[in-house]
């Protein structure tokens, strides 16, 4: 096999649950194939490095493997590898939840404006007019 469609790859990988969803972040432009925005049947080949942006981050890869089956999660790791700027921005992101959680930031409904502004001092995103 020496390629097949991104949304079938995205999907036996586990970046998404059904292939629906990966067709759908591509139709987005959520998905980045070396750089370009990919559309669902672009063709995917090993040694490819992808920008997949989903629910769980914003990841940065290089495809090892093909796979068209999808199986339990241990296996769909071994299809790619992450990069370790992508690592580092996955270990940021998780130590931002973590303080919010912590400084009993809401977690339901529409933030305050106080608890906005609280979120964007923690994220380094203060404006000041």
């Amino acid at each position: 096999m020496a390629d097949m469609r991104i949304d079938k790859w995205l999907w036996a990988a586990r970046f998404f649950k059904t292939r629906a969803l990966a067709s759908k972040a591509c139709e987005l432009g959520r998905i980045e194939s070396n750089g370009v925005r990919a559309k669902a049947a672009r063709e995917v080949r090993v040694g490819d490095m992808l920008r997949v942006k989903n629910e769980a981050g914003d990841f940065h890869l290089e495809v090892l493997v093909l796979s068209e089956v999808r199986g339990p999660a241990a296996v769909a790791q071994t299809l790619y590898r992450e990069t370790n700027e992508s690592r580092e921005l996955q270990v940021k992101a998780a130590e931002e939840r973590k303080e919010m959680l912590r400084l009993g930031a809401v977690t339901e409904g529409k933030p305050s404006k106080r608890d906005r502004q609280e979120l964007n001092r923690l994220r380094g995103r203060i404006h000041r007019f």
